[in-house]
């Protein structure tokens, strides 16, 4: 009887526990060619309309350590990971073609980009008598344990939320395979591409940032185990998620969630065993509770498809007063607005590629409220920066933000000054961003504006000189 053949095409599941087409494939197939494609769209392309490098570099960095520990991964069970750089519809049908497979068992993605390749792929294959095989990888729920059909998904995360918890429960994660069937052709398994072939000079990590994230499915295990068990930083999550500062004032599980490195569904159930031992609180249901909202999001983008990207989101509705500004873009980008803690958090995600989401939400906000920029130039900037980038989440967000999401709230508008002070009351983490503002003191160095004027003869910072002046009357958010 002929060996039955099937590629395992690795997307962003870039994991063995808890994927479900790998142990598909394992269970219909004598032989398994595992690959994984870098997409050179990705690479060498720009975002769709103001022209942002497609992948940055931090995320680019974090991805192919991600890819080369599944490939240790594979190694360690006698298997062997397949790299391939170009299109994934190519790349994967020229092997499918000549090796004759029987399928192609990948994860289904939902949103447009990823939709175009799996369905060209699809196609491909069908004229010459094979076929693909899609299993769920990214979310928390089944789409087919959900009690409404995607078309239904409540618009209100509240509703949402409550319908889910009371009906469905987080199905047991998926175990990793302990043998792989392997391939016994001649096949040319390809070397990892170096960061300069993704378009990117090699670079240190700013000794500054948060966390020094590291790619792969063995160091987000590593960063779930210290999370919960080591540091006990869960207990009090809730208390400290809007910090700024320091590597466990939330999870960091992002990056690792968005590359698949780690399964949402293994880090409820890691929670929940942590819970049983250590106590349940506000602050662990306000993990699980976090999760959920990935969901949600997700499941928006299914539902809205691309209108998630349109001007108007997905209410339709374009705002006339926001423009394509590239010089305030820029300035903004650059964290020279004059607004210390809007600068902060721009310089903190241009050299490092993370930001907080207190972070991420007041810079969104000063964006689109106070300089009156499209919200999706700075959608686009945070998809090339970001190292956690997740489609839904970044464009979703970015529509609540914008006033055209399905949040019930009418006004996102951020009194940046308040935030400042409520959630850096001494300035720490403005110093700890923006050297030139370190002999301010206190919460003083988030009006420097004020201070300066008061204290003039007694300050060394000249505005407009060793910081800018504010580009926003800062008045407007009071004294």
């Amino acid at each position: 009887m002929a060996s039955k053949i099937g590629i395992v095409w690795f997307r962003q599941d870039l994991r063995l526990h808890d994927n479900e087409a790998l142990k598909e494939a394992i269970e219909h197939c004598d032989q398994i060619i595992p690959v994984y494609v870098f997409d050179e769209r990705n690479f060498h392309g720009k975002t769709r309309q103001f022209g942002f490098p497609k992948t940055g570099k931090f995320r680019a960095k974090f991805l192919l350590e991600s890819v080369e520990d599944l490939r240790r991964s594979l190694r360690s069970l006698g298997s062997e990971l397949v790299v391939r750089f170009g299109k994934p519809e190519d790349e994967l049908f020229k092997i499918a073609r000549l090796f004759k497979a029987n399928w192609i068992f990948c994860n289904r993605e939902r949103t447009q980009e990823e939709l175009d390749v799996q369905d060209e792929l699809e196609h491909r294959i069908w004229t010459i008598g094979q076929e693909m095989r899609y299993s769920r990888g990214k979310l928390l729920y089944y789409t087919s344990d959900l009690p409404f059909p995607i078309t239904q998904v409540p618009e209100v995360f509240t509703q949402f939320r409550k319908e889910v918890e009371r009906a469905v429960a987080v199905r047991e994660p998926l175990p990793v395979p302990t043998a792989i069937p392997v391939f016994d052709f001649d096949l040319d398994i390809g070397i990892l591409p170096t960061l300069e072939e993704l378009g990117h000079a090699p670079f240190e990590a700013d000794d500054r940032a948060v966390l020094p994230f590291k790619g792969g499915e063995k160091a987000g295990l590593e960063r779930l185990k210290t999370y919960l068990w080591s540091t006990n930083a869960a207990q009090t999550y809730f208390d400290t998620r809007n910090e700024l500062l320091g590597e466990n004032y939330s999870t960091k599980f992002s990056a690792w969630l968005a590359q698949g490195c780690l399964s949402p569904k293994t880090v409820y159930h890691e929670l929940k065993a942590y819970e049983q031992k250590r106590g349940e609180n506000k602050s662990t249901y306000w993990i699980f509770f976090e999760l959920l909202w990935r969901d949600f999001f997700r499941l928006m983008a299914k539902k809205h498809g691309n209108n998630l990207y349109m001007r108007g989101g997905m209410r339709g509705e374009v705002d006339p007063r926001l423009r394509n500004d590239r010089k305030l873009l820029q300035v903004w980008i650059d964290g020279r607005t004059g607004v210390p803690f809007i600068d902060a958090n721009m310089r903190e995600l241009k050299q490092t590629g993370f930001m907080s989401n207190r972070g991420r939400q007041n810079v969104a906000s000063f964006l689109v409220n106070d300089l009156r920029v499209n919200w999706q130039m700075g959608a686009e900037y945070f998809e090339s920066q970001l190292i956690d980038y997740d489609t839904a989440s970044n464009w979703a967000n970015w529509n609540y933000i914008a006033g055209v999401g399905n949040d019930p709230r009418e006004d996102r508008y951020f009194n940046i000054l308040k935030q400042a002070r409520q959630y850096d009351p001494q300035g720490d983490y403005v110093r700890h961003w923006l050297p030139e503002l370190q002999t301010i003191a206190g919460s003083q160095v988030h009006r420097p504006d004020a201070f300066i004027n008061e204290e003039a003869a007694l300050q060394p910072i000249q505005l407009g000189t060793d910081y800018p002046k504010p580009m926003v009357n800062m008045d407007r958010w009071g004294r």
